[in-house]
C-alpha cells in the first residue's frame, strides 16, 4: 500500500470516527433537549396538576362547610321539643336558650334567626347577642330563594334549602328549615308555620381552619373583582358571584425541577456513554415489557380458580366465533350448563372442598372440549362454545358427552362428590346474534332443564321467553295478592279413626288469582320459594291460622311448612312470636315439613327441628310414602307424627301388595312410637283398612274438604250437640 493510499484511508476513518461523533454530539444535544423538555413539562403538567387538585379540595371544603351547616340546621328544626315550643305561646325563652344562645362561640352557627310564614321576625340572634335588623337588609336578595325552596320543596324531600349568602358581616352559608317534629309530620296550618334560619360567617379563623383542615396553603377570601390566577367561585342563590377564595400555589413542579436538573444533566452525560448498551437493554426490556402486558390483558380474561376464560373473556372469544360464522354462515352453539348439588357440597364439607372441585370440573371441561372456547361464568356456571358447520350436531354430542361426565362422582382428595348438571344450549346462524343474545338465550334454556328436572339438557326455544315472562307475571301477582290480603287460608279436619271426632284441621293456602281463577298451591308455593316471597307467604299463613285456631280450643292446628322457611335461622323465634300474638299454646301447633329436606340437609335439619321443639311445637313428617325416607331418619329426628302419603292410600284400590306396604309402613311407625294419619281418605272403604292397618287419625274428603273458618266451627258444634239434635239436624 503506498503512502497515499494509507493517507487516503487515514483521512477516510477520521472521516467516519469525525462523523461519528458529530452525530453522536448531535444526539447528545437533541437528547439533551428532549430531557430538558420534557422535565419541564413534567413540572408544568405538575404544576397543573397541584392547581386543579387545590381547585378541587378548595370546593369541596366550601361544600362541606355548608353542608356542615345543613346537617345541624336539620338537627335543630327536626327536633320534637322544637316543634312544640316553636309554636307554643310562651316558648320564647327555650327558643332563646337552644338557639340564641347557642350562637355564643359554636363552630357550628353564630346567627339564628326563627321567622313567620309572613317572614316577620321572631327571634334573631348574632354571637349569642339579640340583634334588630330585618331580613333583606341584613342577608341580601339571596335568603328569599332559600325560603322559597324550603317552602315549596316537594312531598318526600326535607323542607329545608341553604347555599352560601352576603350578611353584613360577611360571607356566610346559610339555611333555611321548616321547624317539625323529627319524623317530618307537623300538625300545624300552613299559615302558622315557622322556619328557622342558621348562618355561618367565613370567618378569617374559620377560613384558615378550612386551609389547616384541606391542607391548602395561603388560603384566602377576596373580592369578587380581584385579579387572581387561581380560585374558586362563592355564589349565592341567584347566581351572583359573592367572593372568590384563593390559595397560594406551591408551584411544586418547578421545586423539584430546580433541584433535579444539575442531577439530570449529569445523568445525561453518564447515560450517554452508555447509549448503544442502553439500546440493546432497552429493547430487550421493551420486548419483556410487551410480553408482561399481552399476559396482563391474558389474566383479565381469565377466571382465576378455574384458569378458565372469564365472563368478559368469553364475550371476546364468543365475538370472534360469531364474526367467523358470519363469514363462512356457519353456526355457533353456546351451551351452558349449571352444577346441580354444587351448594350442598359446599355446605357440607367447606368451600375449600368446593373450590377444588370447580378445579377439576374446569380440568375435565377442558379435556371434554379441548378445542373449544370454555369458560367459567361465576360459581357453579360455565359456559362452552362450538363454531363451524357442524356446530349444532358437535354441540349435541358434546352434551351428551357432560352428562355421562357428571352421572360420575368426583374424587376430591379422600372425598367423593356426586353432584349432576343441568345444560341449555342456544344456536346462532351466520352471527344473526350477538354475544350477549346467544347467552341469554343459552341461560334461559338452562333453567328451563333445571326446572324439568334437572341432570338434562334442553335447547332454547321461543316459548320459553312467553314462559318465563308468565312466570315473572305470576310472581308479580302473587307478591301483589300478599301485600293486599288475597291469600286465604282454608281447613281440612282431621278426625280420629275410631269415634270419627275431629281432633285436628290443617291449614291451607288458597289464591284466587285476579283475571285467572284459582290457582292450585302445586303452582304458586313452589313461585313464592324460588322468587324469595315464602318467607312472608309463610308467615301470613300461619298467622291468619293461629287466628281462627284460636277459637277452636279443643283442636290441634297443622301447618305446613316450606323448607326455604325451615333453614332460616329466625323460624323458631318468628313461630313463637305469631303464637304469643294469638295466645295459642305451642303444644296445639303441629308443623308439617317434606322428607326431601331432611335427607339432604340432616345436621341443619336436627338443630331446626331441635329449636322449634325448645318452644314446645310438634313436627310432622308429611307425605310419607313419596319420597325415600329412611328407619335412620325417623329414629334420628323423633317426629311426633307421620302422615301417610295419599298415594299409599290410592294404591289400595289397585290392589297387588299396597295393602302389605300400607300395612308395614304404620307397623314401622308404631314400632317408633310415631303416631300415624293418614290423608286423602275418599270411601269407607279406605277408611276401614287404615283402621286395621293401626292409623290413629283420618283426613280426606270423606270427612270434609277443605272449608272457611265459619263451617270449621258448624262442625265442631255439630259434633258436641246431643245425639237427639244431630239426628234431628
Amino acid at each position: 500500500m503506498s503512502l497515499k493510499h494509507a493517507r487516503i484511508l487515514s483521512v477516510g476513518r477520521s472521516t467516519a470516527v469525525a462523523g461519528v461523533l458529530s452525530a453522536l454530539a448531535i444526539v447528545v444535544v437533541i437528547v439533551t433537549v428532549l430531557i430538558l423538555s420534557a422535565l419541564g413539562d413534567v413540572a408544568k403538567n405538575t404544576n397543573a396538576l397541584d392547581e386543579q387538585r387545590s381547585q378541587e379540595t378548595t370546593s369541596g371544603a366550601l361544600s362541606t362547610f355548608l353542608n356542615q351547616l345543613t346537617a345541624t340546621l336539620n338537627d335543630y328544626s327536626a327536633w320534637d321539643d322544637a316543634a312544640r315550643f316553636a309554636y307554643a305561646p310562651d316558648g320564647l325563652g327555650w327558643l332563646i336558650s337552644n338557639y340564641g344562645d347557642m350562637t355564643v362561640n359554636s363552630d357550628l352557627f353564630d346567627t339564628a334567626v326563627l321567622i313567620d310564614i309572613d317572614d316577620q321576625i321572631l327571634m334573631a340572634y348574632r354571637d349569642g347577642t339579640p340583634v334588630e335588623w330585618s331580613l333583606s337588609d341584613y342577608f341580601g336578595n339571596g335568603l328569599s330563594e332559600l325560603v322559597k325552596k324550603a317552602r315549596s320543596a316537594p312531598s318526600g324531600e326535607p323542607p329545608e334549602a341553604s347555599g352560601f349568602l352576603k350578611t353584613q358581616d360577611g360571607i356566610a352559608a346559610v339555611g333555611v328549615s321548616l321547624v317539625r317534629n323529627k319524623s317530618g309530620l307537623l300538625s300545624v296550618p300552613e299559615a302558622a308555620r315557622r322556619y328557622l334560619i342558621f348562618a355561618r360567617h367565613l370567618t378569617n379563623d374559620k377560613v384558615e381552619s378550612l386551609a389547616h383542615t384541606y391542607v391548602v396553603n395561603g388560603l384566602s377570601l377576596q373580592p369578587p373583582d380581584a385579579q387572581l390566577a387561581y380560585f374558586v367561585s362563592i355564589t349565592n342563590p341567584l347566581g351572583d358571584v359573592l367572593a372568590n377564595m384563593t390559595w397560594r400555589s406551591q408551584m411544586p413542579g418547578d421545586v423539584s425541577l430546580a433541584e433535579v436538573r444539575p442531577r439530570v444533566l449529569v445523568a445525561i452525560a453518564i447515560t450517554l456513554m452508555f447509549f448503544l448498551a442502553l439500546v440493546a437493554i432497552g429493547s430487550t426490556a421493551l420486548k419483556k415489557m410487551k410480553s408482561d402486558e399481552t399476559w396482563a390483558r391474558r389474566q383479565l380474561l381469565r377466571d382465576r380458580l378455574s384458569g378458565l376464560n372469564n365472563r368478559p373473556g368469553l364475550f371476546l372469544g364468543l365475538k370472534q366465533l360469531l364474526d367467523c360464522s358470519q363469514e363462512d354462515n356457519s353456526y355457533v352453539k353456546l351451551i351452558y350448563l349449571d352444577l346441580d348439588g354444587f351448594k350442598e357440597v359446599n355446605d357440607s364439607f367447606g368451600h375449600g372442598v368446593g373450590d377444588l372441585l370447580i378445579k377439576g370440573v374446569a380440568a375435565a371441561l377442558q379435556v371434554l372440549a379441548a378445542d373449544k372456547l370454555v369458560a367459567r361464568l361465576g360459581g357453579d356456571e360455565f359456559a362452552i362454545a362450538v363454531q363451524g358447520p357442524e356446530a349444532r350436531i358437535e354441540g349435541r354430542k358434546l352434551c351428551d358427552d357432560l352428562l355421562a361426565l357428571f352421572s360420575e362422582p368426583f374424587m376430591i382428595g379422600d372425598r367423593v362428590a356426586s353432584i349432576g348438571c343441568s345444560i341449555g344450549t342456544a344456536v346462532a346462524k351466520g352471527g344473526d346474534l350477538d354475544g350477549e343474545e346467544l347467552l341469554r338465550r343459552a341461560d334461559m334454556a338452562m333453567y328451563e332443564a333445571k326446572g324439568s328436572g334437572r341432570g338434562r339438557y334442553m335447547a332454547y326455544e321461543p316459548h320459553m321467553d312467553t314462559r318465563r315472562e308468565e312466570k315473572n307475571q305470576l310472581e308479580a301477582d302473587l307478591k301483589y295478592a300478599i301485600e293486599n290480603d288475597e291469600i286465604k287460608v282454608v281447613f281440612q279436619p282431621v278426625v280420629n279413626t275410631l269415634t270419627r271426632r275431629i281432633t285436628g284441621v290443617e291449614a291451607l293456602a288458597r289464591w284466587n288469582r285476579a283475571g285467572y281463577g284459582p290457582i292450585s298451591p302445586d303452582i304458586f308455593i313452589p313461585a313464592a320459594e324460588s322468587s324469595g316471597l315464602i318467607d312472608q307467604l309463610g308467615l301470613s299463613v300461619l298467622r291468619k291460622a293461629c287466628h281462627e285456631a284460636a277459637e277452636w280450643s279443643a283442636v290441634k292446628l297443622a301447618v305446613n311448612i316450606s323448607p326455604v322457611q325451615f333453614r332460616n335461622p329466625g323460624f323458631a323465634a318468628q313461630v313463637m312470636s305469631i303464637l304469643a300474638e294469638n295466645d295459642i299454646p305451642p303444644s296445639r301447633v303441629m308443623l308439617e315439613m317434606t322428607e326431601g329436606y331432611f335427607i339432604h340437609h340432616p345436621e341443619r335439619a336436627g338443630t331446626a327441628i331441635e329449636k322449634l321443639k325448645q318452644i314446645g311445637v310438634s313436627i310432622a313428617l308429611d307425605d310419607f310414602g313419596s319420597g325415600f325416607a329412611s328407619i335412620g331418619y325417623l329414629r334420628r329426628f323423633g317426629f311426633n307424627r307421620m302422615k301417610i302419603d295419599k298415594s299409599l292410600v290410592v294404591a289400595l284400590d289397585e290392589g297387588g301388595r299396597s295393602l302389605e306396604m300400607l300395612t308395614a309402613t304404620v307397623a314401622l311407625a308404631r314400632s317408633l312410637g310415631i303416631p300415624v294419619t293418614a290423608e286423602g281418605i275418599e270411601t269407607e272403604d279406605q277408611a276401614a283398612i287404615l283402621q286395621l292397618c293401626g292409623c290413629d287419625e283420618l283426613q280426606g274428603y270423606l270427612f270434609s274438604r277443605p272449608v272457611p273458618a265459619e263451617e270449621i266451627a258448624q262442625l265442631l258444634d255439630a259434633q258436641d250437640a246431643p245425639v237427639e239434635q244431630r239426628r234431628v239436624s
